[in-house]
């Protein structure tokens, strides 16, 4: 997996080369899409579409490094680029180390993937292409469109809509990898097939992790609003993300759990399955 994603980057950069003469955001698009036909190669030949799953974390490091080392516009924030940087280098390495931590290598494949292969047959790797490679870089990218105004295009100074973003994506960060944690220790403990994680941030919310994912993204929309507010449409990159995760990954899970776990109908019933429900004490 690390050779497919070295041959990606050095992919993606020969295409910033060939194409530095675009407008940035079409440039980086482009290597984007080349490095993710790369790893869909990979899938191919490998025979596992789990190659792709930390390109969601890894790509948007590189995007914002590559901003970052781009030569400064006038009056650009430095305290906002570094800290933005940061907090999705914190982000990216956090969520891909959790994917090596629970991936037991290529002998596995996503069961997302796997019910994929039997519903499509023959179609499958035109499926993986389309649906399980392009349309989530798209979707990341669309994402990354905050890192413009919030890195390298002449911006506003640092204000208060920064402070409240850094709030905002570091508690997404914190919360996200909180979740994840508490997951892992709560597999790590081999509980009686069929189990329902309902401790920790698990029993305010179904999907916390998810929660996480989604604020994250609007916290770097918050941070290309103080920037940039004339740039509102990049809200485009959150907004998509939060209804690929409401509508598509969260009843996915929920489906496949309904299957898997007595009870769970009930669990749905008591425990939301993103936004916590703060009850009122009686008095």
């Amino acid at each position: 997996m690390l050779g497919a994603y070295v041959a990606a980057l050095l992919a993606a950069s020969f295409t910033l080369g060939v194409f530095i003469d675009l407008p940035q955001w079409q440039s980086i698009l482009l290597a984007d899409v080349v490095g993710t036909i790369v790893i869909f190669g990979f899938s191919v030949v490998l025979n596992n579409s789990s190659m792709y799953d930390p390109y969601w974390s890894v790509a948007p490091i590189f995007i914002a490094l590559y901003l970052l080392w781009q030569p400064d516009a006038p009056d650009v924030s430095m305290a906002r680029k570094l800290i933005v940087t940061a907090l999705v280098i914190v982000w990216g390495a956090r969520l891909t180390f959790n994917f090596f931590r629970g991936w037991p290598g290529l002998a596995h494949e996503d069961w997302r993937y796997v019910d994929l292969r039997e519903q499509n047959g023959k179609a499958y790797w035109l499926v993986s292409f389309a649906g399980i490679h392009m349309f989530p870089t798209v979707l990341v990218f669309l994402g990354c469109l905050a890192l413009f105004p919030a890195i390298n295009e002449p911006n506003n100074t640092f204000n208060v809509l920064d402070v409240l973003a850094i709030i905002v994506t570091a508690t997404a960060i914190w919360l996200e990898a909180t979740a994840d944690k508490q997951l892992h220790n709560f597999v790590k403990s081999k509980p009686t097939p069929g189990t329902i994680l309902k401790t920790g941030l698990w029993s305010h919310s179904r999907h916390p992790n998810y929660l996480g994912e989604i604020l994250f993204w609007w916290g770097l929309f918050l941070f290309a609003m103080a920037a940039r507010p004339d740039h509102w449409w990049v809200i485009v990159g959150p907004l998509s993300i939060t209804l690929l995760f409401n509508f598509i990954s969260v009843p996915m899970i929920d489906k496949r759990s309904l299957k898997r776990r007595q009870g769970y109908a009930e669990h749905m019933q008591e425990v939301p399955k993103l936004l916590p429900k703060f009850k009122r004490k009686s008095a």
